[in-house]
């Protein structure tokens, strides 16, 4: 069997149960994960279905070109259809956007014009603006408009929906997603409360964005609009695509929490995806803890989009730590890694010069330690390692009786708690696989690669 375009393997992605991010919730959680469409989002969805409706109605014609305004990933569907029907292609996107959106767009022949994001809709710099011109302008040309065309909603009524009721054999009891243009969520929960009216659909929305305001009061509050980062979702305006009558609660969901979540998903479930999913998610979350859902319950969350679109942005350390969302490692000390060892932490162990190889070997044991400070009266003079005893041993096994003086290497180096974390990396090198901290009280504990490495996966997480 093959296929006679790429078009035609659009739909019918996975849905995949969480195994470590949603272990506080009973719900069984689903994703519906979105990046196996050829374009790797969710829009490949929406665009086809825009496209072949405007053919259908005569809106646009041979050689023709696609006008659109795109945070990215509608204007991947449409640059695909585009690509395999013979439209021209130019979209209008803002500048928060992540270059990778830009430079995929780019070179699947489209040409792009970046758009002030902080701007009202209605200015004529806004992406919306500048997309509506150009289609005025531009001879045989067609502008989607994913906001209000209904094409949208419907593309999501007639495949989104099916598929998640038949994965789950109809058990499904809450569905989640993202708010941007409002289709996704409008057109699959219009479907699924269609088969069964209990299903509960909540809509997740960026903080700074006005629908759970509107979602609440049915009135648009300009003064809810804020800057935020999360790209896909969230509007300054209200989409005819988006019906709240079929939406049962709004979670408004951070910027760090949807950066937090997006970068969990990969590290623990291998999901490699973008912002919106992580917000999509996080917000899912919310609502099952406060409401406490059940085993008995079967939530479904879409996650809209790959997470190559983010390799500079979300999965970018440097620009997670410029924007505020991760502390640079230099800026955390010694004894917070101390402190991350919570109830492992016990006094640090030692032995003395004069003690016995085969001594420091059974305490090395006991404690279930791999090196060993070795001190003479309160002054740290050496140190050992369970590589270093075992290459000793090899070469003389009698070695056990000697002082552990005679075989002992240099010292670890001693810091203090406030040493910053870019020394304690610098110190902990192949040759020095630890470090003693001297505590604020004056006690001591130790640090070594491994602590590091938890220390900075933990915050990481």
């Amino acid at each position: 069997m093959w296929y006679n375009s790429i078009l035609e393997t659009i739909g019918n992605t996975p849905l995949i149960k969480l195994q470590k991010v949603a272990k506080d919730v009973k719900a069984t959680v689903l994703v519906k994960v979105e990046y196996f469409n050829p374009g790797q989002s969710i829009k490949d969805r929406v665009a086809i279905k825009m496209i072949e409706d405007a053919e259908r109605e005569g809106k646009i014609k041979p050689g023709g070109t696609i006008i659109e305004g795109t945070s990215g990933n509608t204007g991947m569907g449409l640059a695909l259809a585009a690509a395999v029907k013979g439209y021209k292609c130019i979209f209008t996107t803002t500048d928060k956007q992540s270059m990778e959106k830009v430079n995929l767009l780019r070179a699947l022949g489209a040409e792009v014009k970046i758009c002030p994001t902080n701007v009202e809709p209605d200015d004529p710099r806004s992406y919306y603006s500048v997309a509506r011109r150009l289609s005025e302008e531009i001879p045989n040309s067609y502008y989607p408009n994913q906001y209000d065309n209904l094409s949208n909603r419907e593309a999501h009524y007639e495949t989104t929906g099916p598929e998640i009721w038949e994965q789950t054999e109809g058990k499904i009891t809450h569905f989640a997603a993202g708010m941007g243009t409002g289709g996704t969520i409008t057109g699959t929960a219009r479907f699924l409360k269609e088969k069964n009216p209990d299903v509960k659909v909540i809509g997740v929305d960026s903080v700074g964005s006005v629908y759970k305001s509107y979602f609440k009061t049915r009135e648009f509050d300009k003064s809810e609009i804020a800057p935020y980062l999360t790209e896909g979702i969230g509007e300054d305006i209200i989409p005819k695509n988006i019906d709240f009558d079929y939406v049962d609660d709004v979670i408004q969901c951070p910027d760090q929490e949807a950066f937090d979540t997006t970068r969990d998903l990969a590290r623990k479930e291998g999901l490699f995806i973008g912002g919106s999913c992580g917000a999509a998610l996080w917000g899912a979350l919310e609502y099952a803890k406060r409401e406490n859902l059940t085993e008995d319950d079967i939530m479904v969350v879409i996650l809209p989009d790959s997470g190559t679109r983010y390799v500079s942005k979300i999965y970018n350390d440097e620009w997670m730590i410029r924007n505020g969302f991760m502390k640079p490692v230099a800026t955390r000390i010694a004894g917070h890694v101390i402190s991350m060892k919570g109830d492992e932490r016990t006094r640090l162990v030692t032995a003395e010069e004069s003690d016995s190889l085969s001594d420091v070997i059974n305490k090395m044991n006991a404690n279930g330690i791999s090196q060993l400070p070795i001190m003479k009266g309160d002054e740290f003079t050496g140190s050992v390692t369970d590589s270093m005893i075992l290459s000793q041993l090899i070469q003389d096994p009698g070695a056990q009786t000697s002082p552990v003086s005679e075989i002992m290497d240099a010292p670890f180096p001693v810091i203090e708690h406030s040493t910053g974390m870019g020394e304690v990396t610098a110190l902990l090198n192949r040759s020095n696989p630890a470090v003693v901290v001297r505590m604020k009280d004056g006690s001591y504990d130790i640090i070594t690669r491994s602590d590091l490495i938890i220390t900075l996966s933990a915050n990481e997480s």
